[in-house]
């Protein structure tokens, strides 16, 4: 770890300072939204949409290789297909008379299908499926922080706007939808502020890893946690920590770091509640 905060004060490693800034950046939302995904219980709506980026960012990559389209980078197609994808899940889950779990399942392995073919017909890109899949932290340029921090923003600024009608969806929707509140274009809101930090945290760790991040730091947070507010901090300061501690810890042995900080997610998730389950037995009174 001492090598990889050698390495960042090197001028010569600026790679390694956006790559720091992209998993601060990614932090913020997923604590965030992934507050709301974890309470409202739409991981596999999350994970769906996940999914059907892949999609976008191979017609955009195609686009921008073979038609000389500069605009049409991997992360613009990913906004645009995450977005698309959940109005798409919105409507199914809330209109459909489908089975609800079918729909989703197909959409997310229809997705995922044209994104490969996309891949594969862009000449000299097939590597990128790997980097899309499970990140590629490590080639984020300058250009994409400013897109990530424009998304932070937009994500933060709705939530703070709009946090207590999103509590009120995510908690109790039929109290909420008594009271008069248009629950169905709240939760729609919320589907598009989890594709916007599908978008943010694919960049990090990938898409097959997605979920992880979204929901690991919210569990963590959640044995500490007793309101909304607070386990959104919390959230995203132990995502922070996750994403810079598996930044540090692979750059010395050449390690994936998408997948070293979930491994490390994992492993404090299982610690906390192996702790917190060692200390109520303590605090049990003795018979």
């Amino acid at each position: 770890m001492s090598d990889f905060f050698t390495a960042i004060s090197n001028p010569d490693f600026g790679f390694l300072r956006i790559a720091l800034l992209a998993g601060l950046l990614a932090s913020v939302s997923c604590g965030v939204v992934g507050s709301y995904v974890v309470t409202r219980r739409i991981t596999y709506i999350a994970g769906s949409i996940a999914h059907c980026v892949l999609g976008g960012m191979g017609a955009a990559r195609y686009m921008q290789v073979v038609y000389d389209w500069q605009w049409a980078t991997p992360i613009v197609g990913a906004v645009v297909t995450a977005i698309f994808s959940a109005l798409l899940i919105g409507w199914v889950t809330l209109r459909a008379k489908e089975r609800e779990d079918t729909v989703i399942g197909a959409i997310w392995a229809i997705g995922m299908a044209i994104g490969i073919l996309f891949i594969q017909k862009t000449p000299g890109s097939s590597e990128d499926l790997m980097s899309y899949l499970f990140g590629s932290i490590m080639m984020v340029r300058e250009s994409d922080l400013w897109i990530l921090f424009g998304l932070d923003v937009l994500i933060v600024a709705l939530v703070a706007m709009f946090f207590h009608p999103l509590l009120g969806v995510c908690f109790d929707s039929e109290f909420a939808r008594l009271r008069g509140l248009p629950v169905e274009t709240y939760y729609l809101l919320l589907l598009c502020l989890t594709a916007l930090t599908v978008v943010l945290l694919i960049s990090v760790v990938g898409i097959v890893l997605v979920i992880a991040l979204l929901t690991l730091p919210v569990a963590i947070a959640g044995q500490f946690s007793r309101t909304l507010l607070r386990l959104m901090l919390f959230s995203v300061i132990i995502c922070m920590l996750l994403t810079t501690s598996g930044l540090a810890l692979s750059y010395g042995p050449n390690l994936p770091p998408g997948a070293t900080t979930i491994v490390l997610a994992g492993g404090a998730y299982l610690a906390v509640l192996g702790g917190k389950r060692i200390m109520a037995s303590r605090n049990q009174p003795q018979r």
